[in-house]
């Protein structure tokens, strides 16, 4: 089925309409032919009128003139046809165009009566007839029938060329009416071409708001996605800032208690104390950065962003060099330029920062990160010569609930935020060994996916 509005519009239109051209056609025909009977009848009229006009009775007998004032009467070869009855059913007199056909036709005489009918002869051939009762001067018997005849076959190639050419106009008109039903049907919808179009605007993050250029039809609509968006953009905005008001309120207390167990460091009785103090206060911090980083990286409802790959990496690069200034690590990056991952550029530096820094961590002295993207699909892969990941392990680290920080204690949080980041964009997450000699992280982003929110 179809996805268009336009084009279930258009099809439903033309199956009605078919219907009506369908159902119009053999009502047009049967006009047609009714039209057709009238003319016929009112030829084969004037015709017997003729035969009366020409006909008279001299001593009760009837006589009928050697040729007659219509020529068609007098060619034997003449499809027009004329008999005379009299009160039996006997033929009195006929028309040299009779001679060659084999007619058995009995009038009805029942007082001035006149019958148009059609027959067939002996060969089934089809006539149109037309009878009328006629009393002529100087005879005080009872009537005479006078009959003219026409074959049906002469206006055969009438009917069939007028049931071609009204099919062919139906056909015409109907392709006509489509297109102009099309052209109509695009015009109406330009409209909502234009909400589209500024929604894709919105998505780029190239506007804020739709315009009030649309039809009254499509004002509340448009309307409430204002609202929707207004509303999006200032709960974001309070939830940074509560989420800042949350980490400033949590990092102090925190920052107090690390002051305390230094203090206490040195005592040399409580050493082991403060160790055990030093070791939750930190693990804390980490849950804390860990909960405020999935929280803040959340996308939004309706804004589709887009980061470009390249600078993020040498951004991530010249910061973890410096804090790695000691460990001689070269980078590797196969990014071509002007790559864009459908992601916002926060939730990028997010994820390759913690990706990069446990690469930075664990290689002994090169990385490598590459980017390609297909058909709307986009794989980044870092990887490093570091030793590696397990083969029994990589499953329980990238498996969903699992934190790296759980297997092996020390190593932070960073994968459980990677993890988070990807899923929430409806990525995926794997890992295997790389050529270098240590671990390969692979991401794969579609560009078209409705991504889920953090939960």
């Amino acid at each position: 089925m179809t996805r268009s509005l336009r084009s279930r519009l258009v099809f439903s239109a033309a199956g009605f309409v078919m219907l009506f051209v369908l159902a119009l056609l053999p009502a047009l025909q049967s006009v047609f032919d009714q039209t057709m009977e009238q003319i016929i009848q009112q030829r084969l009229a004037a015709d017997a009128s003729t035969l009366v006009s020409a006909a008279s009775v001299v001593n009760g007998k009837l006589v009928m003139p050697e040729r007659m004032p219509d020529e068609e009467f007098n060619l034997p070869e003449a499809k027009l046809l004329g008999f005379v009855h009299d009160v039996q059913g006997n033929v009195i007199w006929n028309s040299r165009s009779t001679e060659d056909e084999q007619l058995h036709y009995l009038p009805h005489f029942s007082g001035g009566r006149i019958d148009f009918l059609r027959i067939r002869d002996a060969n089934q051939k089809e006539f149109y007839v037309y009878d009328v009762e006629v009393h002529l001067a100087g005879d005080d018997e009872l009537p005479l029938s006078f009959v003219t005849m026409l074959p049906s076959s002469e206006f055969a190639p009438l009917q069939r060329d007028f049931r071609h050419k009204l099919r062919l106009w139906l056909g015409g008109g109907l392709l006509i009416l489509l297109v102009l039903l099309w052209l109509g049907l695009t015009w109406s919808f330009q409209s909502l071409k234009g909400v589209r179009r500024e929604l894709n605007e919105i998505e780029a993050g190239a506007r804020d708001a739709l315009s009030d250029q649309h039809p009254s039809e499509l004002a509340r609509l448009t309307r409430s996605l204002n609202r929707l968006l207004d509303s999006e953009r200032l709960q974001r905005a309070r939830y940074r800032d509560s989420l800042a008001d949350l980490a400033h309120s949590l990092k102090t207390p925190l920052a107090v208690l690390q002051t305390v167990a230094e203090n206490i460091r040195l005592e040399p009785q409580h050493n082991e104390q403060s160790r055990v103090l030093q070791d939750q206060i930190e693990r804390m911090s980490q849950q804390i950065d860990y909960q405020l980083q999935r929280a803040s990286l959340r996308r939004s409802g309706l804004v589709k962003h887009q980061a470009e790959l390249a600078p993020v990496v040498a951004r991530l690069s010249g910061a973890l060099g410096k804090v790695y200034r000691d460990k001689p690590v070269r980078l590797e990056c196969d990014i071509s330029d002007g790559l864009r991952v459908p992601m916002e550029e926060g939730a990028l530096l997010e994820l390759l920062g913690n990706l990069l820094e446990n690469a930075y961590r664990l290689s002994i002295s090169h990385i490598r990160v590459s980017a390609s993207a297909s058909a709307g699909i986009y794989d980044l892969l870092v990887e490093d010569d570091g030793p590696g990941v397990p083969e029994d392990q990589r499953q329980r680290i990238i498996g969903r609930g699992e934190r790296l920080d759980t297997t092996h204690p020390g190593q932070g949080i960073g994968l459980s935020v990677v993890k988070d980041i990807i899923e929430s964009y409806g990525g995926e997450l794997s890992l295997d060994d790389s050529p270098l000699g240590g671990a390969a992280f692979r991401i794969r982003l579609k560009s078209e996916s409705r991504y889920a929110e953090y939960h």
